[in-house]
């Protein structure tokens, strides 16, 4: 979509849009960079807070690590934002391009497979990518969902500002994308068990957390429900869905019964057809 003052106005508050006008007069925006549609950047506030747009969507996809729980976004999103409005960084999109057709395959294959051996996130993706299934289970990706809960705020049990899921979402998507959907499955269900046990123990950013439990939740719905018509994989869900409404976060318990409907009616119409 277009990134006009009026696109920004319309994802945010008066005040917020205010205060992101601000930071980005007083210079706050820092190592800002644009590849494709993606825009990352770092804005300095209390401390220094990292932030992520895309150009491409409607709403811009906003994500932020600052601990703002109001309505919209954020103002270092709007900051950034009203920075591209008025001077966009040049899209680097062409520059990688160029420097992979340019580079030798064997050094490329080199360079990837030594990358692929020390960053657990990019192998993961690339295995995804070229239609391998995961090979992990719920419980051991919950084990590193929730390391994220433990190393946010190591000296206090309490969560005051948002976790970045994108890496999760990212390789759940890249499973839906290659057909591997009991795979996103897993991966949304790790994503649902790790929020539903630690939300009760979110002190901030209560939007950005109930927002990513519920495209978890209804990740795994769609995915379970396209597993070719696997009986026991819906049945499995379905009984999960229901456990979790009963013993889970208790606000919660609503969004679990809801699930287990919207996944035995999937099931059915699939099953019609």
């Amino acid at each position: 979509m277009d990134v006009t003052e009026d696109a920004v106005r319309d994802i945010c508050t008066d005040a917020v849009f205010e205060r992101g006008e601000r930071y980005r007069d007083e210079g706050r925006i820092h190592e800002i960079h644009h590849v494709d549609s993606a825009v990352t950047a770092a804005v300095s506030g209390s401390r220094q807070y990292d932030v992520r747009v895309d150009l491409a969507t409607d709403g811009f996809t906003p994500w932020c690590d600052c601990p703002y729980d109001g309505p919209g976004a954020c103002k270092h999103v709007v900051a950034v934002l009203l920075r591209c409005v008025d001077d966009s960084p040049p899209d680097e999109g062409d520059r990688l391009d160029a420097a992979l057709d340019g580079t030798d395959a064997d050094e490329l294959h080199a360079f990837l497979r030594d990358e692929l051996a020390i960053n657990t996130d990019l192998r993961d993706r690339f295995l995804a990518r070229v239609g391998e299934p995961t090979r992990q289970s719920v419980d051991e990706l919950r084990t590193a969902i929730d390391r994220q809960f433990e190393e946010t705020n190591p000296e206090y049990h309490v969560v005051f500002e948002p976790i970045d899921f994108t890496q999760w979402f990212d390789l759940a998507n890249e499973y839906r994308e290659q057909g591997r959907y009991a795979s996103a499955a897993t991966v949304y269900r790790a994503l649902v068990e790790s929020l539903d046990d630690n939300m009760e123990r979110v002190d901030g950013a209560y939007d950005h957390f109930s927002s990513a439990f519920s495209r978890a939740l209804d990740g795994y719905v769609d995915c379970v429900a396209a597993t070719e018509r696997d009986a026991d994989a819906v049945t499995d869900a379905i009984a999960f869905l229901n456990e979790a409404a009963m013993s889970g976060t208790p606000f919660l318990a609503e969004h679990f019964e809801k699930a287990a409907v919207d996944l035995r009616e999937k099931a059915d119409e699939q099953s019609d057809e």
